[in-house]
């Protein structure tokens, strides 16, 4: 199946790469070429189908993301820019990924298949996902057992930790730089010096805050790297 592209950038060179790479994968059609974000929307307005756009952000006339939000059912976005402070901003735009310029061939491949091809592969990390872990915490002289699909987060206080459960919280007395070093990293995230939290429980991200179940977690400004990579996965 062909796939439709257009390319939106204001430099003849970002064009001129996108192209020669996407003109090494099969069925990769380019159908417009846009120097600003005006000249897009009335392609996009007047085109037949389009199925994914290549995106700049810093443009004249109208930023990336101001014409995105313009459109009411946008194709597929890849973003390309040389300015990453942008990207928790655009994962909340659902864009499919953000390349950091320059990017090589292999990161505008792995791109398009996260667009395009990889949707086959969701029931069998899901099945891996839920297999179920336990680990024994101490609380008050004791040893509980906790199931580790239950942990929604983890909430540092001086020397205590709150264990937030889907049923319970639980206080243990603990470091929590000690904690992230035993826990399983593909399973669990530190988004804050004070906060780890369960990656399969996230409900949403909007700009600086995690949202899991009723509870608003805050992103540190050391860690949005690790919240960009977990959305760029």
């Amino acid at each position: 199946m062909t796939t439709n592209y257009i390319i939106i950038d204001d430099e003849y060179i970002a064009h001129d790469i996108i192209k020669k790479y996407c003109d090494m994968l099969p069925n990769m059609n380019l159908v417009k070429n846009c120097y600003d974000a005006i000249e897009a929307l009335e392609f996009l307005n007047t085109s037949t189908t389009v199925d994914l756009i290549f995106l700049d952000l810093n443009m004249p006339k109208l930023k990336g993301f101001q014409f995105l939000r313009t459109l009411q059912k946008p194709p597929k976005v890849i973003v390309t820019t040389a300015y990453k402070e942008h990207a928790l901003e655009g994962y909340e735009l659902d864009i499919v990924d953000y390349l950091l310029k320059p990017f090589s061939f292999e990161r505008l491949l792995k791109a398009v298949n996260k667009a395009f091809y990889q949707e086959t592969n969701t029931i069998s990390s899901s099945q891996q996902e839920d297999e179920i872990q336990r680990m024994f915490i101490r609380s008050n002289k004791k040893h509980i057992q906790v199931t580790l699909n239950d942990i929604l987060y983890f909430e540092a206080s001086k020397n205590y930790i709150k264990v937030v459960l889907k049923d319970e919280t639980i206080t243990i007395r603990e470091k929590i730089t000690s904690l992230a070093n035993i826990l399983p990293q593909n399973s669990f995230l530190q988004v804050h010096r004070s906060f780890i939290v369960a990656v399969k429980h996230i409900q949403s991200i909007e700009g600086n805050q995690i949202f899991i179940s009723d509870n608003s977690i805050p992103i540190g400004k050391l860690y949005r790297e690790k919240i960009v990579e977990l959305l760029n996965n």
